[in-house]
């Protein structure tokens, strides 16, 4: 695993995923460069047994297409030359034929981390002269004989093997050259010093046949060497996605149990904190009211509703923290009815009309006429309202100015909108602000303080209302909240139902 730098735990990131995936391409690189260098083809070793293994299959695979074969050109044979010499040259064949497959199934037989590469890659291409030198024997039974048509078969025989060859073969270039070097050899001598117009046209058609069969060869190995690099890197990208797959589902389960364990910690701690809690609040304001009598120290007061407006803050956070924790862990459950939005929000601004007073403030609200009610869960809407609002009156100066408005979106949905004349967000902290506990730099510097979570918590409980959350700013202009309900939960006036029809009496 990539070390992680100082400043990459400063920052509170983790190895950056650039440089791993270099780190990861040139250990690859390293490795493949080594495994060249250790190879006798210039390729992988394991390139290298797998062309050793594809021509092993080849040839058992053809092995009995080339025995029929034999038998049916021996039969045409004996047309020219006696049956007796075309089974003695028969029989040469099928050895060279039960040679080549034994060793192939040898091969095969193998496991793959016991074989030895360098002795196999001598041995199948000293299999394949022997098993081409068979087939060039027959220039020896037609050596002698001049009958219409026996040259043309002969040269027909020898390209038909050798085009078997290159197409069985083609995986190891030396087995190509040793099947083809006895046939090329034979026909050469078959041919030598004859100088009819016949023996020649063959001849040339021979050696243009052979060339291109070594250039058809080397296409061939380069499409199988090909296939295989394109293979493994397949083979690579599947072994790579499983361990991100395993990385991922290890992760997966290590945060549900960190999850899990952050959820009974907040459960057992609600509890533990409520429990002093509802005492310090209780206490603390039955001596802020003095309902026992006068405090013989006027401070005294002062302190008790320092400690009530302390608790008081205490207790909000943990109703905070709860309320995401469940949000997150989709535990929030919707208390879904018929309300009027606009009616929300002015229940809302009147709640905090004080809070507004106190600093000075002016909040204009302005909701468009006959809104039709919406279905979601009152308590989460008017918790997101009043935590926007409140954000509003929060980082507004004193005397300043805050909007809100109630109307239809573009799609059909309804929206509310906060507007105030804060010091405003920076454009690239407004992702950290919609982080838990994140708070932009120019709000700690200007506004009181507050735990981070309102903005999140809008965030979620607009998300389980399957709304949209948009926050707009720019430093000392102003920051804009808007909040938007899909059109699907706008409840339509529905049409009057038709009267039944009176019979008649």
């Amino acid at each position: 695993m990539a070390e992680v730098t100082a400043e990459q735990i400063q920052r509170g990131r983790g190895p950056d995923p650039t440089a791993l995936a270099r780190r990861k391409l040139v250990t690859r690189e390293v490795k493949s460069v080594r495994e060249r260098l250790t190879s006798t083809t210039g390729l992988e070793r394991a390139f290298d047994y797998e062309l050793l293994r594809v021509f092993a299959q080849y040839r058992m695979h053809g092995s009995v297409g080339a025995l029929v074969l034999a038998v049916c050109i021996a039969t045409a044979a004996c047309l020219w030359v006696p049956a007796y010499q075309v089974t003695t040259w028969l029989g040469v064949v099928i050895l060279a034929s039960a040679v080549m497959v034994l060793l192939c199934r040898r091969f095969l037989a193998q496991p793959a981390g016991e074989v030895n590469i360098r002795r196999w890659r001598r041995l199948l291409p000293a299999a394949e002269a022997f098993h081409g030198l068979s087939w060039t024997l027959i220039l020896v039974l037609f050596a002698q004989v001049d009958g219409p048509g026996a040259k043309v078969f002969v040269m027909t025989t020898l390209l038909v093997v050798s085009a078997l060859t290159v197409m069985l073969a083609a995986t190891i270039p030396l087995a190509v050259y040793s099947g083809l070097g006895p046939v090329t050899l034979g026909i050469t001598l078959f041919f030598w010093g004859r100088s009819d117009i016949d023996s020649v046209t063959m001849a040339l058609m021979a050696a243009s046949a052979q060339l291109f069969f070594i250039f058809l060869a080397h296409r061939l190995y380069s499409s199988s060497v090909t296939t295989i690099e394109f293979r493994a890197e397949k083979d690579a990208l599947i072994a790579e996605l499983e361990t991100a797959t395993a990385n991922s589902d290890e992760a997966r389960r290590k945060a549900e149990e960190a999850n899990l364990a952050k959820s009974r910690f907040l459960a057992t701690m609600s509890h533990e904190l409520r429990t002093p809690l509802n005492a310090i609040l209780g206490f603390s304001e039955v001596m802020k009211n003095e309902i026992f009598g006068v405090h013989a120290n006027p401070a005294y007061k002062e302190y008790s509703g320092d400690i009530h407006g302390s608790g008081q803050h205490l207790l909000n956070l943990i109703n905070e923290i709860l309320d995401l924790s469940r949000i997150e862990a989709g535990k929030y459950a919707l208390n879904e009815e018929a309300l009027s939005l606009a009616g929300v929000v002015d229940e809302c601004r009147h709640m905090l009309k004080l809070r507004a007073k106190a600093k000075g403030q002016t909040i204009r609200e302005a909701a468009e006429p006959d809104l039709p009610k919406v279905w979601a869960d009152e308590r989460a809407i008017r918790q997101a309202v009043l935590n926007i609002l409140s954000n509003a009156i929060k980082f507004t100066p004193q005397g300043g100015d805050i909007t809100v408005k109630v109307g239809w979106t573009a799609n059909g949905g309804q929206y509310v909108s906060v507007t105030d004349t804060g010091p405003g967000i920076p454009e690239d902290e407004i992702p950290i602000v919609l982080q838990t506990f994140g708070r932009g730099s120019l709000a700690i510097k200007t506004a009181e303080q507050g735990s981070g979570l309102g903005l999140p918590i809008v965030k979620g409980l607009l998300d389980l209302h399957n709304g949209g959350f948009h926050l707009k700013s720019r430093p000392r202009a102003g920051t804009e909240v808007t909040i938007t309900l899909p059109p699907e939960r706008v409840m339509d006036t529905l049409a009057a139902l038709p009267e039944p029809a009176r019979s008649a009496a």
